[in-house]
């Protein structure tokens, strides 16, 4: 686990007391109550009246000083003292070859555990090791001993950092869920007066909104509460830790069906989603089933390098729902835009462009997040970069922030929230399609004018033409 090294020096030749070591600026690992049981068969080859018959060793080593445990820096591949190797001086037989460093004689530490004539429990002294530079260490339980196979351990071990027992890769991200709440916390309030100024012109959408801030308001409240404390007590809060999982899991879940249904145009170029709301709410649901699982296997399991077949068994369909997210939400976007396109709703073309866009480069930013996720896992396989790991959680969570204000501007309540809204669409169509039957009875209107002028017309010609006819006779008459 990665340790900082400790704020306040402390003699190494003094055993501090365990109510020593719970003062703030000491970083320490403390062994309690570790029991080894060995295999009744190895304690009954033994004799009675030996006092050492059989060694455990506890090594604390910095993981950039792996290479001085075993025999790499003697020109052998062993790791356990042999009988040729101890007539050099180096090391002594039965026990586990370190390299010491004459500077830094503390590094890797071990702590010796001796069996006693034919018992078969050995129970590990109580003591406690600094830390006093800063690094990742790992601990290893070894021995030499063939006939130890089989060899069980029971007990638990202490770690913690000057600022509390929150693991190094961990620590940061309880400063970063603060400062993320406090950020979503001042977009809620914004919001909120927003809602009230407006408070008659709320569209349904805007609802929606409203319940993913408050989502993710309680998500990173819950995560900083969860890992505060954790990092006072050195416990886990199963608790709250199943609630922050919980809420995390809905946020997203909510966040992308809230992408998905805009994305579709819902209430603005359509006013439900019809027969296609059950696809989305089944997709929703399995997506939250599997997101659900993978925060419980990642925080309720292992607290630090979680690897496993239950982990990866969990990453892959959590990573292709969200591709199928992202294919739907695109696909749905380029549909309600080409509508828009030719319905000229320009008000709400340009602002279905500007989504978009939005959208478009948050996926090109995750793509290139993924790439140096990955980039950093294979350049960091014994996570000596720790200090830096953070960043990588931290990222999806700022991303999506960023993305809901975005929604949140594209969206803001006022006093004309209509302009984007379906209804008003519908209004200006009927509008539109009154004038064009307007002018085609005015337009029918005229042409029936002018037919019966015309018909009048020939019916004054063809009377004057008949009056001249017998005005002709009777000149002929007379």
């Amino acid at each position: 686990m990665g340790l900082y090294a400790s704020k306040l020096h402390v003699d190494p030749d003094k055993k501090p007391s365990p109510e020593e070591n719970h003062l703030n600026g000491k970083s320490f690992i403390r062994f309690e109550s570790i029991t080894f049981r060995r295999p009744k068969e190895s304690a009954e080859k033994k004799n009675e009246m030996q006092q050492k018959t059989g060694l455990v060793e506890a090594i604390i080593v910095e993981v950039k000083d792996r290479e001085k445990i075993g025999g790499s820096y003697l020109h052998s591949a062993a790791i356990c003292c042999t009988p040729d190797l101890s007539k050099e001086g180096s090391c002594n037989v039965g026990e586990v070859i370190i390299h010491q460093d004459p500077n830094y004689p503390y590094n890797p530490q071990r702590i010796q555990t001796f069996f006693e004539g034919k018992t078969e429990e050995t129970t590990m002294l109580l003591q406690t090791v600094e830390i006093n530079h800063t690094g990742m260490y790992y601990l290893y339980f070894m021995f030499c001993d063939p006939e130890l196979m089989g060899t069980t351990i029971s007990g638990r071990t202490v770690w913690r950092n000057p600022d509390g027992y929150l693991p190094g890769k961990m620590a940061p991200l309880m400063t970063y869920f603060g400062l993320m709440s406090l950020a979503y916390l001042g977009l809620g309030l914004v919001w909120f007066l927003w809602s009230v100024q407006y408070w008659k012109d709320i569209i349904q959408l805007q609802y929606h909104i409203t319940a993913v801030i408050g989502l993710g308001m309680c998500e990173m409240a819950l995560w900083y509460f969860e890992y505060a404390n954790f990092n006072a007590t050195g416990n886990r809060p199963m608790g709250i830790t199943l609630w922050a999982v919980t809420f995390t899991a809905v946020k997203k879940t909510v966040s992308r069906l809230l992408l998905l249904v805009v994305s579709m145009g819902y209430g603005v170029v359509r006013p439900t989603l019809g027969g296609v709301i059950l696809k989305v709410l089944l997709l929703g649901l399995t997506y939250f089933v599997f997101s659900e699982a993978l925060g419980l296997v990642e925080n309720l399991g292992n607290i630090d390098d979680l690897t496993g077949k239950a982990r990866l068994f969990l990453v892959l369909p959590v990573s292709l729902l969200d591709a199928c997210f992202i294919i739907w939400i695109f696909s749905a976007l380029s549909q309600t835009l080409e509508k828009l396109q030719i319905r000229r709703s320009m008000a709400k073309f340009a602002l279905y462009r500007k989504f978009t866009n939005s959208l478009a480069i948050s996926v090109l930013l995750s793509i290139a997040w993924v790439g140096y996720e990955l980039y950093f896992n294979a350049a960091d396989p014994l996570s000596e970069l720790w200090q830096r790991a953070w960043i990588i959680p931290a990222f999806w969570n700022l991303l999506a922030f960023v993305l809901l204000v975005v929604i949140c501007s594209l969206w803001a309540p006022s006093n004309n929230p209509t302009r984007y809204a379906y209804s008003e669409e519908t209004g200006d169509e009927l509008e539109d399609e009154g004038i064009s039957l307007t002018s085609s009875s005015v337009l029918l209107a005229g042409e029936s004018a002018n037919k019966q002028l015309e018909r009048k017309e020939r019916r004054a010609s063809n009377a004057d033409l008949f009056r001249l006819g017998e005005e002709a006779e009777e000149d002929k008459r007379e």
